[in-house]
C-alpha cells in the first residue's frame, strides 16, 4: 500500500491556480492529472527536487542571456523565476547548470504555467533533449538525492526515488 502523505505535509506544496492558469485543467494528458486532497489537479509524473543544497542553489537555468536559479527539477521539467518572455504556451531553449560543475545539459521547454502571488514562478516542460543530456539529467537527480539525504541510502535506491513517481 503507497504511503499517504499527512494533511500538513502536501498543503505546503498545493496552489491555489490563478485565472487562466492551465497548470489545473483536469483532462490534460501530461502527466495524466490526478487530484489529490486539496483538490489540486498534479500534473507531474516524476518526483520533483527541490533545487538547493545546503539552503544555497545549486541548479540554474541560462535562457538567452539570463542566467536564473532554479526552484525545483524533475526528469520532465523544472519550475523557475519567471521573466516578461516565460508566459504559458511559449517555448525556448535552455542550458542547465550544476553549480562548480562544468557539464550542462541542454534542451528546449515549454512552459507549462506561471503560478505564486508575490513572487510569480514558470513551471516548464522540457520537450525535447540535445545529445545525451536527458541521461545526465537523470545522473544528476541521483547525485542531488543522495546529497541531500538525510539517511544514507544507495545509488539504486536514488535511481528509483528518481524515475518514481512524484510522491506530492
Amino acid at each position: 500500500m503507497p504511503y499517504k502523505f499527512p494533511s500538513f505535509m502536501t498543503a505546503f506544496f498545493s496552489r491555489q491556480p490563478l485565472e487562466g492558469d492551465e497548470a489545473a485543467t483536469p483532462g490534460r494528458p501530461e502527466g495524466g492529472g490526478t487530484s489529490d486532497a486539496s483538490g489540486s489537479d498534479e500534473r507531474r509524473i516524476h518526483q520533483r527536487f527541490i533545487a538547493r543544497l545546503d539552503g544555497e542553489p545549486c541548479f540554474w537555468a541560462l535562457i538567452g542571456e539570463e542566467r536564473l536559479a532554479l526552484n525545483d527539477l524533475s526528469l520532465k521539467g523544472f519550475a523557475l523565476p519567471t521573466s516578461p518572455a516565460l508566459v504559458p504556451g511559449a517555448q525556448f531553449d535552455f542550458i542547465l547548470q550544476r553549480e562548480g560543475m562544468p557539464d550542462t545539459i541542454q534542451g528546449r521547454a515549454e512552459v507549462a504555467s506561471v503560478f505564486g502571488r508575490d513572487a510569480l514562478s514558470a513551471g516548464c516542460r522540457i520537450i525535447h533533449f540535445e545529445g545525451d543530456s536527458g541521461e545526465r539529467l537523470q545522473e544528476w537527480l541521483v547525485v542531488h538525492v543522495i546529497r541531500n539525504a538525510t539517511v544514507r541510502i544507495s545509488e539504486k535506491d536514488a535511481a528509483a526515488i528518481v524515475s518514481g513517481r512524484s510522491l506530492v
